[in-house]
């Protein structure tokens, strides 16, 4: 089950990219059955509704596929294929990582480095964090901060600066001790790229252009929005309204792009993956990074919770689960699995290398779904690993419809359970005003023909109308309803009937953690006598 196919070909046809595997030494069977690549992801994007699907695959320093299906844009006819542009988020973190151990080899910083040494005015909540946070602890998901903290400062679109970004940092309360828990962070991220910077004088993007793409030959590759414009072969991006993936506007990041930065297409990764297959080589003797910082990018840093998977997905359970420099670590099959996914508004990806079989797969979506990722992704990898084939397309099919049956069953329940008979403790003029949190800022609410209208102030997409739930408790929905975030509004009021502080959180669990809404602590602001 563990054997590596001892040589994989390729044959284009009229059907798409078939994969013929040489059978075992000693079998008697010749060739063993052609795999189609098409008719599976086919079958994912009818399964999960996805539009366009873009898939590499390197194996041995060779280039097995680059190459796209569906549409870049759903109602229209232009075709995903192997150049296509997609935002691959947080798999730019790698590109983070990769640029930083470039900065080590060349003697400009270490990674135990802290990180007021390069940026002497960072600060975290606590002083203690503040002095030992060193530039490995920034890549790590240790820092004590919650899942996904602070991150509604750049998502969506804001109006914050990089510099506005960090200096927040400070403000931003701990969920748990300095290097004690694993939880999934960005804001560090977009520190790392900060340093990055500072030490190259350059723009992130730049320095990327500079020192990984252009070296490498991502010559599609960009660093921003704004560079893909340059390009026409560009994926549009897609989320559900109402049950079904439709095309919504692009979200710019860029006060994120340490953490989010890149957008590249299939043909582009497939060059990537070989270079981090061969630790930081790109032809001949010539390297981007030493062997010494591509053994740390790929070192256990940051132990994660193995949870256990359904039955049907018993086969998927790792054995051990970390965070290194930029990458996830797992096993699967007994081989190390060096991994990540990337998340941003209407697109998700997912990049997976194993170094012992010189593997590499890349999936690029242009749609919001998870389950459509993990189906091509154990498909994929069980093909090119030798592995006897399993449904995994159908099980994790089943596993999704069952989940959103149950969220939408619990969202059901929720809404039938509340105090419906109940109003609002005070007239609706009364929560009017402005309410700021200690590292987001303000939030507005105001009447609009009569209906209460939240805007996030440094959040221009972030607005939408309050509808009563029970007692003090509303629910805001957002006007973009491509967010899938409506969240609850909850007022506490002081002894003399004025509002103390409002709590908000997401009123589904399938909403982005990026929504950190449950972290904000709102209290009025106080009009100036």
């Amino acid at each position: 089950m563990n054997r590596v196919a001892a040589a994989v070909l390729i044959a284009i046809s009229t059907t798409g990219a078939v994969f013929a595997q040489d059978a075992a030494p000693g079998s008697s069977a010749a060739v063993a059955p052609a795999y189609n690549l098409r008719a599976d992801v086919e079958r994912v994007m009818k399964e999960f509704d996805v539009p366009g699907i873009a898939i590499a695959v390197v194996k041995d320093g060779k280039v097995v596929t680059a190459e796209g299906f569906g549409v870049r844009k759903r109602g229209e006819a232009a075709r995903v294929d192997g150049k296509t542009i997609f935002e691959i988020a947080s798999n730019s973190k790698a590109f983070t990582a990769a640029a930083l151990g470039m900065l080590v080899d060349q003697g400009k910083l270490s990674w135990d480095d802290p990180v007021i040494k390069h940026l002497p005015d960072f600060r975290m909540y606590d002083a203690y964090v503040t002095a030992e946070m060193t530039v490995r602890d920034l890549l790590t998901h240790r820092s004590g901060l919650g899942l996904g903290a602070g991150d509604l400062l750049w998502w969506p679109t804001t109006t914050f600066s990089t510099d506005e970004i960090i200096h927040n940092l400070r403000y931003v309360k701990p969920a748990t001790s300095f290097r004690s828990a694993y939880a999934y962070d960005n804001l560090l991220y977009i520190v790392a790229g900060k340093i990055i910077a500072a030490k190259s004088g350059k723009t992130w993007g730049e320095t990327m252009h500079e020192w990984i793409l252009k070296p490498v030959g991502m010559t599609g590759t960009t660093t921003s929005l704004e560079e893909n414009a340059k390009f026409a072969n560009v994926s549009a991006p897609h989320s559900k309204i109402a049950g079904k993936a439709v095309p919504v506007k692009p979200m710019p990041v860029s006060n994120a792009v340490g953490a989010v930065g890149i957008n590249t297409s299939a043909e582009d990764i497939a060059r990537w993956m070989n270079v981090l297959l061969d630790n930081g080589k790109v032809g001949g003797d010539k390297r981007l990074w030493s062997d010494k910082q591509a053994r740390e990018m790929w070192t256990a840093q940051t132990p994660m919770t193995i949870n256990q998977p359904r039955p049907p997905l018993a086969a998927t359970k790792p054995n051990f689960y970390a965070y290194g420099l930029g990458f996830q670590l797992r096993d699967y099959q007994g081989k190390l699995v060096a991994m990540h996914g990337g998340a941003l508004q209407g697109f998700y990806t997912r990049v997976l290398l194993v170094p012992e079989a010189k593997l590499g797969i890349a999936i690029f979506t242009n749609a919001e779904s998870g389950p459509s990722l993990n189906a091509l992704q154990y498909r994929l990898l069980d093909q090119h690993l030798g592995v006897a084939p399993t449904d995994w397309i159908g099980r994790i099919a089943d596993i999704d419809r069952e989940n959103q049956a149950k969220e939408a069953a619990r969202v059901k329940g929720e809404a039938a359970s509340r105090a419906a008979q109940s109003k609002p403790s005070l007239a609706l003029a009364s929560y009017e005003g402005d309410y700021e949190d200690a590292w987001y800022g303000k939030v507005s609410i105001k009447r609009v023909n009569n209906r209460l209208v939240m805007s996030f102030t440094r959040t221009p997409d972030l607005t939408g109308e309050m509808e009563h739930f029970q007692h003090d408790t509303f629910i805001v929905r957002w006007k973009e309803r491509n967010f899938n975030a409506d969240a609850y509004v909850t007022f506490s009021l002081d002894h003399d009937g004025s509002i103390e502080r409002v709590r908000m959180k997401p009123v589904s669990t399938e909403t982005d953690f990026s929504y950190d809404f449950q972290d904000l602590l709102l209290v009025p602001v106080k009009k100036a006598k």
